[in-house]
């Protein structure tokens, strides 16, 4: 089949119908067909020529021509598609090095096994013209929320017709038990677009916390026109949630607004959500208002935050325990989430009980270290005192405004705490060296002599084993496992290292060690505060 005996315009009628078809450009598929043709070219005159096809936009002429490109004496690899300077004087009056020489040749005969290569790189093409265009539409729809029909179910996963392509809703994204059969509409959050060998993949979700936000969005017009902000969500899927609002408008309750006329906003995502129970909260921006209002409906007696280790403690009435922990911790669970605090509950009666063991271990420590009677210990720790370092380097005035205090009695109190201090810190180098540890994690700054006895006992011995650490080994942390949060013990976490202090720690070794260029630190650090801002 030669392309000049065909009707030329029939090339561009079928790239019409193909475009139109695949909802892509036209012109992609022309290029896929000239593509196609000069890859069926060079299989006639030979592959190590540079063949070019262009098809006319208006006629469907396909014009074939070769290329030959002028290069230098000594870089001539390929004598089919390059040419010296002295060769091409034959073609040009002054070649040089970059020059192009195209010559027209003639259409080939296309046989049955040059049309079906052809056919599959338009194919081909084509698909990925197609996938583009699906990746181009759904990228920008991500965290949106789309509509769409079941297909089928594989292995769980739900396959869900969206339109111009498909997507899927993994069985770790469904709500519960919920179960769908093909031909069953479902509407879903667009939680990611990826593009992948295969195509673009859109990942649907129906149990991310912005989905419920999303719902919310569409059923409140406040909260579209911006009048309304949902500024935190906490879901336990298909169980029960937490959403916290705020209004701009003083005349608008975010609250009421949510909820609707008789229930009938809240209602409406409550059975897109298959019943999930839905509390709004009014946010505030002191956390501590807020996370009183989070723990609705139990009452708090108070709260007390640890700003520096992100943690908070609460503490209700008896009675209100169990309905501020919520069945298996879900009422906490939820708090914290939407919070970003770790909570700990405590009744009023724990809280006193602790309160009293502190004071009594505060008190036993100071009798025994600085050899002082019970009356004399107990006025240390209510005026503040919680540490044998505070004692030894606090200013003297303060141990001075201590009722019965005087100046020698002051100096008396700190030379004992700084030699009890002194006597622990040489016996816990002596266990430390007696263990192995080298002199360059015992000199490193920022580890007291009982830091360095610890993480001995724990095998770092050097400061290359130091620097290996990870912030939470040291600091400490959460994990969650099955979805129940795990205490990870810190090997410094009882001398209150911070992760931010142990960050800084490890970060410090690894700079001396030669690991980590500051200089390129504090580029990435540039880069991610202009990331954070353009944010």
């Amino acid at each position: 089949m030669a392309i000049t005996s065909a009707n030329q315009l029939e090339l561009l009628q079928t790239a019409e119908a193909v475009a139109r078809e695949k909802m892509i450009d036209p012109d992609l598929v022309i290029q896929a067909m000239e593509e196609s043709l000069a890859r069926a070219a060079k299989s006639r005159y030979g592959s190590e020529m540079d063949i070019r096809v262009k098809i006319d936009r208006k006629t469907g002429r396909a014009n074939f021509t070769r290329v030959r490109t002028v290069v230098e004496d000594d870089a001539v690899e390929n004598y089919q598609a390059q040419l010296t300077a002295q060769q091409a004087k034959q073609y040009l009056a002054d070649p040089k090095v970059g020059d192009t020489i195209v010559d027209e040749v003639p259409p080939v005969e296309l046989g049955r096994i040059a049309a079906q290569s052809a056919k599959q790189v338009i194919l081909q093409k084509v698909r990925e013209a197609e996938r583009d265009r699906q990746f181009e539409e759904f990228k920008d729809r991500k965290g949106s929320i789309i509509n769409g029909v079941v297909k089928r179910e594989e292995y769980g996963n739900i396959i869900v017709d969206i339109g111009r392509g498909e997507a899927i809703l993994r069985r770790n994204e469904k709500i519960g038990r919920e179960s769908y059969r093909p031909n069953d509409r479902i509407r879903a959050y667009i939680k990611d677009v990826r593009r992948e060998a295969r195509g673009p993949q859109v990942f649907l979700s129906r149990t991310d916390p912005q989905f419920m936000a999303e719902l919310f969005k569409m059923e409140v017009p406040e909260i579209y026109d911006g009048i309304i902000e949902i500024k935190a969500v906490a879901r336990d899927p298909g169980s029960r949630a937490k959403i916290g609002v705020i209004s701009y408008d003083n005349s608008i309750d975010p609250v009421g607004a949510c909820v609707g006329m008789r229930g009938s906003r809240v209602q409406a995502v409550v059975n897109e959500l298959q019943g999930e129970k839905i509390d709004i909260i009014p946010w505030n921006e002191d956390q501590a208002t807020f996370l009183v209002n989070a723990l609705q409906p139990a009452e708090v007696s108070k709260v007390v935050i640890d700003e520096e280790g992100g943690k908070i403690e609460v503490v209700v009435p008896d009675e209100q325990l169990s309905l501020a922990i919520g069945r298996r911790g879900q009422n906490v669970r939820l708090a914290s989430q939407l919070t970003g605090l770790d909570i700990d509950i405590l009744t009023e009666a724990e809280e006193s009980q602790r309160r009293q063991a502190e004071f009594a271990e505060r008190t036993k420590l100071f009798m025994e270290a600085l050899d002082l009677d019970e009356f004399f210990a107990q006025l240390l720790v209510a005026e503040g005192f919680t540490s044998l370092e505070e004692v030894a380097y606090v200013e003297l005035d303060e141990l001075l405004s201590i009722e019965g205090v005087d100046e020698g009695t002051a100096e008396e109190l700190q030379a004992r705490a700084r030699d009890f201090i002194e006597e622990q810190n040489r016996k816990a180098l002596e266990t430390a060296r007696s263990l192995g540890v080298e002199d360059s994690l015992i000199e490193f700054d920022g580890l007291t002599p009982q830091m360095v006895e610890a993480l001995a006992k724990d095998g770092i011995k050097t400061l290359e084993d130091f620097a290996t650490c990870a912030d939470w080994e040291l600091a400490g942390g959460w994990t969650t496992v099955n979805g129940e949060r795990v205490k990870d013990e810190g090997l410094l976490e009882k001398f209150d290292v911070s992760l931010e202090e142990a960050q800084h720690l490890v970060m410090t070794a690894r700079i001396q060690l030669g690991w980590v260029d500051p200089a390129e630190m504090d580029a990435e650090g540039e880069a991610d505060d202009q990331e954070e801002a353009e944010a």
